[in-house]
C-alpha cells in the first residue's frame, strides 16, 4: 500500500502546515485527527524512505500515554522493547542505583522502539483521516506571512505550488529550514563528543533493564529491544568515537565487553555503527504570529538519558491541545497570543532538561578527583534518599510538569 497521495487544487488552502513528516510531525497530525482542523504534512521524502532508518528511541512513559490517548499505541506497543528496571553506574564505581517498575507501581519504566516501526504506525494512522494531506515528497522554497494568513510555497514533481493556511509548523529538524527562513535565532554549542550508536544482539538471561553507563570519556546508554538485542549510543570524544566506528568487528567487540562489564553475555554486532556529532541547543523563540516550532527545530539535547525525541512529542501533544481548545472556542489558531502559550508552557520546561542533560554529560565525563568525590556522593544519595530517586525517576519517565491532556492516566 502507497500512502502518497497529492493535493489536489482544491486542497491548497489548509487550517495547518506542518512541514516535516517524521515522528514529531506525524504525532502532531494524528493528534490533530478530530479537531475539525484541515492538516497539510509536506515532507520531502517519499513516505516509506522517510520511514525506513533503523534508528532506536527510548520512549518514556509520558510518551506512551500520548500514543495511548491518540490511538496508535496498540499498533507499537506489540513491537517494542520493554524495560521494568533502570541501572545508573559510574565506570566500575560499586554504588549503583536501581530503578524498578514497583517504585512508580507500573507495569514498564519506559519502552524502546524503532524509527520505522513508530512512523510507520503513525503513518499507516493517518491514512484513514479524511482531514489530514501528505504533500509527498515535496520541499518548501518560501513561506510569506500575513496577517491573516501565512502562504508556504513547495515545489513538487519540478513544479511550484502554494498552499493558503492560518498556522504553519516548523517539523524539519535541527537544521529547520523553517526557522531559518523566519530569521529565528538559536543559542548553544556543539559538544567535544560523538556518538556511535548501532545494535547488539546478547546472550544475558534477562533482556528488561535500561543502562546507563557513565565515563570519563562520555555516557553509555544500552537499551532492550525484541529479539534480545540492544540499541547502544556510546558517547566518546570525536576522534576515538571514529576510532570506535573504524575498528573491525572483533576488536570493536571486545572493547565493548570491557564498557559493558559484561552484562549481557556475548554480543554479536547486527547494524552498522552509526556517528553522530551531539549539540545543545535552544531557540530564542519558539512562535512567531502564524509559526510555531516543534521538536529539533526548536531545541536539542545530549542524548544522555534519551530525552530528545520525548520532547518533541510532548511539544506536539501541548501545541495539539491548545490548537483544538482554541478552535472549539473560535479563536484564531496563528494568533501570536495563543501560540505564546505552547511557547510559555514548553520552552521552560524543555530548557529544565537541556540543563540537566548537559550537566550530567559534563559531571560525568571527567576524572577531576574533587568532581568524581562528588558525583559519587551524589550515586549514593540517590540511590538511598527516597525523594531524591524518585525526582530522578519521575524526571526520567515524563512525569515532573505539566502533563497533556491527551495523555491517557496510569
Amino acid at each position: 500500500m502507497t500512502l502518497d497521495r497529492q493535493i489536489e487544487t482544491s486542497d491548497l488552502e489548509c487550517d495547518v502546515a506542518i512541514v516535516g513528516g517524521g515522528i514529531v510531525g506525524a504525532t502532531l497530525a494524528s493528534a490533530l485527527k478530530n479537531s475539525g482542523l484541515k492538516i497539510t504534512i509536506i515532507e520531502a521524502q517519499p513516505l516509506e524512505v522517510a520511514a525506513a532508518r533503523k534508528q532506536a528511541y527510548a520512549f518514556s512513559l509520558l510518551s506512551s500515554r500520548i500514543y495511548q490517548g491518540i490511538g496508535v499505541w496498540d499498533k507499537i506497543f506489540p513491537h517494542v522493547g520493554k524495560f521494568k528496571r533502570i541501572r545508573l553506574s559510574d565506570a566500575d564505581f560499586s554504588q549503583i542505583v536501581k530503578f524498578d517498575k514497583e517504585d512508580l507501581n507500573t507495569d514498564y519504566l519506559g519502552y524502546v522502539a524503532q524509527h520505522n516501526v513508530v512512523l510507520t504506525a503513525l503513518q499507516e494512522y493517518i491514512a484513514g483521516c479524511s482531514n489530514i494531506n501528505w504533500l509527498c515528497p515535496g520541499s518548501v522554497s518560501n513561506v510569506v506571512y500575513g496577517d491573516k494568513f501565512a502562504t508556504v510555497t513547495v515545489e513538487v514533481a519540478g513544479k511550484q505550488q502554494q498552499i493558503k493556511t492560518k498556522l504553519v509548523i516548523g517539523a524539519d529538524g535541527s537544521r529547520s529550514y523553517i526557522r531559518s527562513l523566519a530569521n529565528i535565532t538559536t543559542r548553544g554549542w556543539k559538544y567535544w563528543q560523538s556518538c556511535v550508536a548501532f545494535t547488539i544482539k546478547h546472550t544475558a538471561p534477562q533482556n528488561d533493564i535500561a543502562f546507563e553507563r557513565f565515563w570519563s570519556t562520555g555516557p553509555m546508554g544500552v537499551l532492550p529491544l525484541p529479539g534480545n538485542r540492544c540499541q547502544i549510543v556510546w558517547t566518546n570524544p570525536h576522534a576515538r568515537a571514529k576510532t570506535l566506528k573504524e575498528l573491525d568487528e572483533a576488536a570493536f567487540l571486545q572493547e565493548l565487553q570491557h564498557y559493558t562489564g559484561g552484562l549481557l553475555g556475548d554480543l554479536e554486532l547486527v547494524s552498522d555503527r552509526v556517528i553522530f556529532p551531539v549539540q545543545l541547543m535552544q531557540c530564542d523563540r519558539y512562535v512567531k504570529s502564524r509559526l510555531a516550532l516543534v521538536g529539533d527545530a526548536a531545541h536539542c539535547c545530549h542524548p544522555v538519558g534519551g530525552q530528545g525525541l520525548n520532547l518533541g512529542i510532548r511539544d506536539a501533544a501541548t501545541l495539539a491541545q491548545l490548537l483544538i481548545e482554541a478552535h472549539s472556542q473560535g479563536e484564531d489558531i496563528g494568533a501570536l497570543q495563543l501560540l505564546k502559550r505552547y511557547e510559555s508552557w514548553r520552552k521552560q520546561e524543555n530548557l529544565a532538561i537541556l540543563g540537566f542533560t548537559d550537566f550530567l554529560d559534563r559531571f560525568f565525563s571527567n576524572n577531576w578527583l574533587p568532581i568524581v568525590i562528588v558525583r559519587r556522593l551524589g550515586l549514593w544519595l540517590m540511590a538511598n534518599v527516597k525523594p531524591m530517586k524518585m525526582f530522578a525517576l519521575k524526571l526520567m519517565t515524563g512525569l515532573k510538569g505539566k502533563t497533556p491532556k491527551l495523555a491517557v492516566p496510569n
